[in-house]
């Protein structure tokens, strides 16, 4: 976007548009409702809550956005459809909003998209078009498929009246929480998190907005640290959701005029939340959705001085959205499960006599260490002459506790444990 464009957009009636934006949305997409976490709040010593937007029509957020870009545009604008390019979510709510208004979509979509999101969009009767490694490179398609068939080009967060509509979770989280000091919300694009600190910084100034990005998407963090808008080199991240090089200029300027604070978290946070999420609370969240849960153990909440006066604060995390496939889940929930101290595999080399597995497979059971996988090699051992087997074991642990506790007793039996992971 260039930027007279850009400072054309930031002269509006922010105010008046969120709430057409909202008006526009009340009787399509849910008002989703807010969620406490009392294992979030005691791990972080504040009240903390989740607006579920996994639980949202299309499964995302970005409904919000799509429906009311499309809502806004003429019926003569679109003799020839619309088209836009997606990691998924942005894709599925544009090909909801087009099935609404009866007009064709076309969805560009990355190569990497996982499976769930092409086929849930196809589900809403878009043409599906894949292409490029990561979503910059389906954006620049789209974009040329948009010149030369006239199809109207759908922005997935480089936009104002898409802002505005992701701008409805933060209105909602006001309405909603009116004690909230803090809302944390993922950066990609910076859609979502443009609309929501328009909206908040309009209506709640007081209240601060929280960025929250994977250490391998800097891009947001990069441009905030250089002052405008600053491409990453490269993206890997598994929450494809916000896996973006190239951030939107005018969701830049909104950010940076708005946003309180970013903060980085790692694969493994995320990964964590995500199984956190299934486990205590029953919920999917895609690794996207997860980023602002996995930042809220690393805030910075002590500088509010409001908030402090008013004792601890009330911080409302964003769960952008819970499209996931099987497979992925498969995948997240064993590496959350390692980095919780959930499941342990080691090594050791056992004399090559009988009864020696025995002795181990007792030693397990008494502190109770649930077996999942045995493999007895007696080729992987150090030395082929030694009369020696290599025993690898994975167990089901309760955590690192537990599993100092196991490795300890199997060293007080003489034996040499090398944990793998």
């Amino acid at each position: 976007m260039d930027q007279k464009k850009v400072l054309r957009e930031l002269q509006r009636d922010h105010a008046k548009e969120l709430k057409l934006a909202e008006e526009r949305l009340k009787d399509t997409v849910r008002h989703t409702t807010i969620i406490e976490s009392d294992v979030l709040s005691d791990l972080t010593g504040h009240k903390l809550l989740l607006k579920p937007e996994n639980l949202q029509v299309t499964g995302s957020f970005k409904i919000r956005g799509a429906y009311n870009k499309i809502s806004s545009l003429p019926q003569d604008a679109l003799p020839n459809g619309i088209i836009t390019a997606s990691a998924g979510n942005h894709a599925q709510g544009v090909a909801f909003a087009a099935r609404e208004r009866g007009i064709q979509a076309t969805i560009v979509m990355p190569q990497i998209t996982p499976p769930l999101k092409v086929d849930a969009t196809k589900a809403y009767g878009a043409n599906v078009v894949l292409h490029g490694e990561v979503f910059d490179e389906a954006a620049a398609y789209a974009l040329k498929l948009s010149e030369e068939k006239g199809m109207v080009y759908i922005p997935p967060f480089d936009d104002y009246e898409v802002i505005c509509g992701q701008g409805t979770v933060g209105l909602e989280i006001l309405q909603d929480v009116p004690d909230v000091t803090d809302i944390v919300v993922p950066l990609g694009g910076g859609g979502l998190g443009a609309g929501v600190a328009l909206a908040v910084k309009m209506f709640r100034p007081e209240v601060r907005v929280i960025g929250a990005i994977p250490e391998g998407s800097p891009a947001f963090k990069n441009s905030f640290v250089a002052g405008r808008v600053t491409p990453a080199d490269s993206v890997s991240t598994s929450a494809e959701g916000v896996a973006v090089k190239h951030p939107g200029d005018l969701t830049f300027a909104l950010l940076h005029e708005f946003l309180d604070d970013v903060v980085s978290v790692s694969e493994r946070d995320i990964n964590e939340m995500i199984l956190l999420m299934l486990e205590k609370h029953k919920l999917v969240v895609e690794a996207a959705g997860a980023v602002s849960l996995a930042a809220v153990e690393h805030l910075n909440l002590r500088s509010r001085k409001f908030a402090a006066a008013q004792g601890d604060h009330t911080v409302v995390a964003i769960l952008s959205g819970g499209n996931i496939d099987t497979v992925t889940m498969g995948a997240v929930i064993q590496k959350g499960m390692i980095a919780r101290g959930r499941i342990m595999n080691f090594e050791v080399e056992l004399p090559d006599t009988p009864g020696q597995l025995v002795k181990v497979a007792t030693l397990l059971a008494n502190l109770r260490a649930n077996v999942i996988e045995l493999n007895h090699d007696q080729f992987k051992a150090s030395a082929h002459y030694t009369n020696a087997v290599l025993l690898g074991v994975t167990v089901e642990t309760n955590g690192p506790e537990h599993i100092e506790q196991i490795l300890s007793g199997l060293r007080a039996e003489g034996f040499d444990p090398k944990r793998i992971y």
